[in-house]
């Protein structure tokens, strides 16, 4: 039986087209080494090259090394040893607001950097041997250590802004005791490959004419939109901080205008428990060598102080606020407190990490810093910390004491 032919009227249908990617899209696998399994992997796109991980690393470096000196400003101003307590300034009043808000934002735009930077190294993962020497064995130790601390603290620094925390343990210390992890494996790091960094540091070095000419444009394109990442990660979320950008403040957790009496809010009173306050009954306690009490009518009584100090908060927002009220250090001279002393705070708020804060003698003899009774010209709602609340220059905003009810001269 013969075999059944085509008809020649009857057309072929044509192949389709083959996808064809650039060269630095496609890289290539082939066995690296003597002895590899024959699994193992080689890659050779074109941009997966020294030069290109350097030219990032060094805006990557400049982002964490930012990120890690303004992190510990802010962890030290939080929670200072005894000995730094009382010499902590209290000026510039914006200091803590620029610290932090750089802190966020160096964080944020490290997060692309550092993919980009994953990018262009992650073939050298699957390099055989594993360890061809006690340097290359440092080296690939401290990328591991690297690579994993970079994506905790990163992460956790991200979700800290949105205030959720689905891990166990306590955000603060364990995130600064991983900042010291990081910085020591970055600086083994940077020791062990300083020789290669040198070779393709800048535009003449010895490595720099590695890449074919054919694919430097290739490499421009990427750096390019490394920047324009980073660039729209920051503008998105620089808003939150810097008040003149707030309409581009697109992706940030919280806008600096939305909020009762124009500020927002981190903890609120419903959260505190102190949602209802009555004037009635309320008194402000102030222990000291001549101990005395305050109702709120007295409190207004006395002379008011009005300053424009901002808020700032961990999380990265910042806003400008114009506050009214008795200077804290008119409050403690009348209890007798000899200079120098310190202040401890302690709020209304039954529960909470800071529901109980001591103030350096830097901050309590500022003439700036308040037990402040209006926000922007209006008595202080129930969230804003009514009937009475601190408002300290150069201070983290979880230590402006909300809801006070007692201040002890220590």
């Amino acid at each position: 039986m013969e075999p059944m032919r085509l008809p020649h009227h009857v057309p072929r249908l044509p192949r389709p087209p083959r996808l064809r990617l650039r060269p630095w899209l496609r890289p290539r696998l082939r066995l690296r080494g003597r002895g590899a399994p024959a699994f193992w992997p080689r890659f050779r796109g074109a941009l997966h090259d020294p030069r290109t991980a350097t030219a990032i690393g060094r805006w990557l470096g400049l982002a964490v090394l930012v990120c890690f000196l303004t992190g510990l400003t802010s962890h030290y101003v939080q929670r200072p040893p005894d000995w730094l307590a009382d010499v902590l300034p209290s000026r510039p009043s914006w200091g803590y607001r620029v610290t932090q808000g750089l802190h966020v934002v160096s964080g944020i735009a490290a997060i692309p950097l550092l993919f980009a930077k994953l990018w262009t190294v992650y073939p050298r993962l699957f390099m055989w041997p594993v360890a061809r020497s006690v340097r290359h064995a440092l080296e690939r130790l401290s990328v591991a250590v690297l690579v994993a601390v970079s994506l905790f603290q990163l992460f956790t620094g991200l979700v800290n802004t949105t205030e959720w925390y689905p891990w166990p343990f306590s955000f603060v210390p364990v995130h600064f005791a991983m900042a010291w992890v990081f910085m020591g494996a970055l600086l083994l790091h940077v020791a062990v490959k300083l020789p290669e960094i040198r070779d393709h540091w800048g535009p003449r070095s010895p490595g720099s004419l590695a890449l074919p000419a054919e694919d430097v444009p290739n490499r421009r394109s990427l750096l390019i939109g490394t920047a324009a990442a980073v660039g729209a990660v920051t503008v998105t979320t620089v808003g939150q901080s810097v008040t003149p950008l707030k309409a581009l403040d697109l992706l940030a957790p919280r806008h600096p205008d939305h909020g009762p009496q124009g500020l927002p809010v981190t903890r609120a009173a419903a959260a505190a428990g102190t949602v209802s306050v009555p004037e009635a009954t309320w008194r402000l306690t102030v222990a000291g060598p001549r101990p005395y009490e305050l109702t709120l009518a007295e409190l207004r009584a006395m002379p008011q102080v009005e300053a424009e100090l901002p808020i700032a908060c961990v999380e990265g927002w910042s806003k400008n606020a114009h506050w009214t009220g008795v200077r804290i250090r008119d409050l403690l001279d009348r209890a007798g407190a000899p200079p120098g002393s310190r202040v401890r705070v302690v709020s209304l708020e039954r529960r909470g990490a800071y529901r109980v804060m001591e103030m350096g003698a830097s901050y309590a003899e500022d003439p700036l810093t308040l037990l402040a009774l209006r926000l922007n010209g209006q008595v202080l709602s129930p969230d804003h910390g009514y009937p009475a609340r601190v408002i300290a220059p150069n201070r983290p905003g979880v230590w402006q004491t909300k809801w006070v009810g007692r201040l002890e001269v220590l």
